[in-house]
């Protein structure tokens, strides 16, 4: 998959979506997405597959199981294993879900 194709499917569940941050203030919840490392394996000088490892942020007032479960559903349906972490934005009032994933193309 690549990270186009993420950010349409992220787009297909109805909330918000954004590259790095939105312009303009938002209201939760929506979601964010950013690249956050990537590799290449190489060989006789020729790149053969490129990974990009990007975080997919949720943010949310209060804990939204039905929003993490569509963000799930939608991972789990493309194959892609996750993994996941939950921080309290005490200044923004949010919670952050990031879900931590790799794409392989």
């Amino acid at each position: 998959m690549t990270l186009s194709e993420l950010a349409q499917k992220l787009k297909a569940l109805g909330y918000p979506v954004a590259y790095s941050h939105f312009k303009s203030v938002q209201v939760p919840p929506f979601i964010c997405y950013l690249v956050v490392d990537g590799d290449t394996f190489s060989a006789d000088n020729t790149v053969l597959s490129k990974t990009t490892y990007v975080d997919i942020g949720l943010y949310v007032v209060n804990k939204d199981l039905a929003a993490e479960k569509k963000i799930e559903d939608m991972l789990k349906e493309n194959e892609l294993p996750w993994s996941y972490d939950e921080i309290f934005i005490k200044d923004e009032g949010v919670f952050k879900c990031t879900y931590s994933i790799t794409l392989i193309n």
